[in-house]
């Protein structure tokens, strides 16, 4: 069964068990009056996963009962391995604690990082989001774009990267198969110290999840300083790579491929890329909670989220602070989370080989 195929019928299958908790269900033996709920985000303060955390919370705190005060805590290092191990060891305690990965989250997991010593099945998982990527160069090298990578093979671009088994891998794959030469600088903390280093001139080329590129990144397009070069996509319900519909004039990285000369959409880099993109921004953004918190707190935690996304305006302010994308909450996001995790081992060994080859990261 294709990963897609997986995807599509773990996430129906799911459906029906998650529809009895889709409707918002009053808890009143749980009571947040007066708490503190703690967001914590395993990166730095300036990047997509911030924007997002800080995006719901307070939504979070007027959904949920007693009205909490909701704070987005920042836990950057190791590409966020190091908060997702300690959240690891966290314990419940009293219902306030949120923990919030990414798809660096994830593939450090999925390619058997050793630093990794945590386990996602122990982890419950409230809330998920899907996500999109835009990729853009300066103004120098982005006057040379006509929509292929053609003109682009001969420029050397530094690009400030989180590391190699983190997200950044999806760019740094798409770039290699345009035929580009982009040098990652290895150990920023966050994609938002990326736009940063672009910013100061220390970067030429970047990308930012969509959030990230509509507050922080679009500006700067909008002032000459960077151009666009191409989305890396959205999928279809039949597992195709079409057009991101936060960003329905800019070309997919499929297009882009399509159209630059010997770039495949086929073949053993192409079926790679698309796995760990399916992976890494399907399910991008998800809100864990510590395995042993009670039921009835789960719960109010879903419904607070369902109610979230039943508010007359959310549709508006989401697309307009994250994207045009799904949220999904309870058993939904569980399934997302057991597809994110779900490359086929095809997949992996090849970006496997392909780091040790190009960056020698060995995780054989």
């Amino acid at each position: 069964m294709s990963l897609s195929s997986f995807r599509r019928c773990s996430l129906a299958a799911l459906a029906v068990a998650a529809s009895s908790v889709l409707p918002a269900v009053a808890h009143a033996e749980v009571d947040f009056s007066g708490k503190t709920i703690e967001w914590v985000i395993p990166f730095s303060e300036t990047g997509g996963s911030a924007k997002w955390a800080n995006f719901f919370a307070p939504l979070l705190s007027e959904a949920m009962p007693g009205n909490p005060t909701v704070v987005v805590k920042f836990m950057p290092g190791a590409g966020s391995t190091k908060g997702a191990n300690w959240f690891q060891k966290q314990k419940h305690k009293d219902g306030t604690l949120l923990f919030g990965s990414s798809g660096s989250t994830q593939f450090p997991y999925l390619l058997d990082d050793p630093r990794v010593r945590y386990e996602y099945k122990d982890w419950i998982q409230i809330m998920a989001t899907g996500t999109g990527g835009v990729a853009y160069l300066n103004a120098e090298d982005g006057a040379k774009f006509d929509g292929t990578a053609n003109n682009l093979k001969d420029t050397d671009f530094i690009y400030g990267s989180q590391g190699a088994t983190r997200l950044d891998l999806v760019p740094l794959l798409a770039w290699k198969m345009l035929g580009m030469k982009v040098e990652p600088v290895f150990g920023i903390k966050g994609r938002g110290d990326g736009r940063l280093m672009f910013e100061r001139g220390e970067a030429t080329i970047d990308y930012q999840t969509s959030s990230a590129y509509l507050k922080g990144s679009m500006p700067l397009v909008e002032e000459g300083k960077a151009v666009p070069m191409m989305a890396f996509g959205s999928v279809d319900k039949d597992g195709n790579i079409v057009r991101d519909p936060t960003f329905p004039d800019m070309p997919s990285f499929k297009e882009v491929c399509e159209a630059t000369d010997g770039c495949e959409t086929s073949g053993d880099a192409w079926e790679a890329w698309k796995a760990f993109f399916i992976a890494g921004f399907s399910a991008q953004k998800i809100a864990h909670m510590p395995g042993d918190t009670p039921q009835d707190v789960v719960d109010t935690y879903v419904d607070a989220f369902n109610q979230i996304a039943a508010r007359d305006d959310f549709v508006k302010i989401s697309s307009n602070a994250l994207g045009k994308y799904p949220l999904n909450t309870g058993k939904l996001a569980q399934a997302e989370m057991a597809s994110a995790v779900s490359v086929p081992a095809s997949a992996k060994e090849f970006v496997k080989n392909w780091l040790q080859e190009d960056y020698g990261v060995s995780l054989k």
